[in-house]
């Protein structure tokens, strides 16, 4: 069901990250009408002083009968009920990171989309990045030599939430982003986490490791932390790159540098045991986009067109089964293999969705390099 002239589409939740959908979505040709879907009043009140056209309606039940597609972006716990509530309505879902709090209810949410034969979509913002897509274009290439390990970095002082922790807070941004630049997911993961100045915990620290490549990335994620930062950094061989996506410029910065054994000099132990390299820092012109713009746009041709999510159901499951395995790691002092939490084989989808991409840019740029 859609509407002849374009999408109706309800925005559930209308905080932080559903206002910004509301804007974005008022931007694209292919939507007709948004309805904010929020019990509080003034949050539509306030949203239709820049948005007039809007439509308001106080839960979801008032408003299925009078969209085709839904945003969530309420608290994670609310997920699962709302997307199901959604999709038996014959609606489209996209849903915010992440998926679900648990693997069985992602699960249970994909079957439900594929029986009622709808698009479920998650909120994977960073995956319409062009930062990227440039990193994972370069690993492809190898154009950092031989990987050595990634590590990604998400601080801050707060935003503290009340149904989830750190680890469900701000780890699917960095999950999701290794998955996708690496091309693979982890086979295992290692969790240490603590709580300080809330009951949930607040620091967390993972590691994963990926099988094919075979290499182990470092997750740090922090309420608690004085200074704001969203860092991911690649060693390789050859080169190093660190992706800083708050710089306003430069956000990605190439570092010719690296380290190679030293030649053997016999006895001599005054000489190094490495020889180092320092060569130019390098940072690539990007075609910068505004990623929830590329999602939910992306998100409103799939409805369209019945085109395969960049970032499907199975895609969201991936991720919040690391989340899950590492919460059983936090929780239980070990290494956790996905395959304790992944009741089957989950295969990404990406080859065949490829194509896709410079579609999904119709707003005048294209994608750096080929999303395969």
């Amino acid at each position: 069901m859609t509407n002849a002239t374009g999408l109706r589409v309800g925005v559930v939740g209308c905080g932080y990250w559903g206002s910004k959908h509301i804007r974005v979505l008022h931007s694209l040709e292919s939507v007709a009408t948004i309805a904010v879907i929020d019990p509080n009043p003034d949050r539509a009140l306030q949203l239709s002083r820049n948005y007039p056209a809007l439509e308001a309606y106080k839960n979801l039940d008032e408003a299925l009968p009078h969209v085709d597609a839904v945003i969530i972006a309420t608290p994670p716990s609310t997920h699962k009920p709302l997307a199901l509530k959604a999709i038996a309505a014959g609606r489209h879902v996209m849903v915010e990171k992440p998926l679900a709090t648990n693997a069985a209810d992602a699960r249970e949410m994909i079957a439900a989309a594929e029986a009622r034969g709808v698009v479920l979509m998650v909120g994977h913002t960073f995956e319409y990045h062009s930062a990227v897509w440039q990193l994972r274009e370069m690993v492809q290439k190898r154009e950092l030599g031989d990987l050595y390990y990634l590590d990604t970095a998400r601080l801050n002082l707060g935003l503290y939430q009340n149904d989830c922790n750190v680890l469900f807070d701000l780890a699917p941004h960095d999950v999701s982003i290794l998955n996708f630049v690496l091309g693979a997911t982890p086979v295992s993961v290692q969790c240490w986490s603590s709580h300080h100045a809330h009951q949930l915990e607040d620091v967390g620290y993972l590691r994963l490791h990926y099988k094919d490549p075979d290499i182990t990335a470092n997750v740090h994620v922090s309420w608690l932390d004085p200074c704001k930062v969203r860092r991911v950094t690649m060693v390789g061989s050859q080169k190093m790159v660190i992706f800083n996506d708050l710089e306003s410029e430069e956000r990605i910065k190439i570092h010719d540098k690296g380290v190679s054994q030293a030649p053997q000099l016999g006895e001599d132990l005054t000489q190094p045991p490495m020889s180092y390299r320092y060569g130019d820092v390098v940072s690539p012109h990007l075609v910068m986009n505004e990623p929830l713009l590329v999602e939910d746009e992306h998100f409103a041709d799939c409805v369209l067109s019945g085109m395969v999510p960049l970032t499907g159901g199975a895609n969201g499951l991936a991720v919040v089964e690391v989340l899950e395995a590492a919460q059983l790691s936090a929780a239980q002092g070990r290494e956790v293999l996905l395959e304790e939490v992944r009741g089957s084989k989950v295969v990404l989808a990406e080859p065949a969705m490829a194509p896709q991409a410079t579609a999904v840019l119709s707003n005048g740029s294209a994608p750096i390099g080929d999303l395969r």
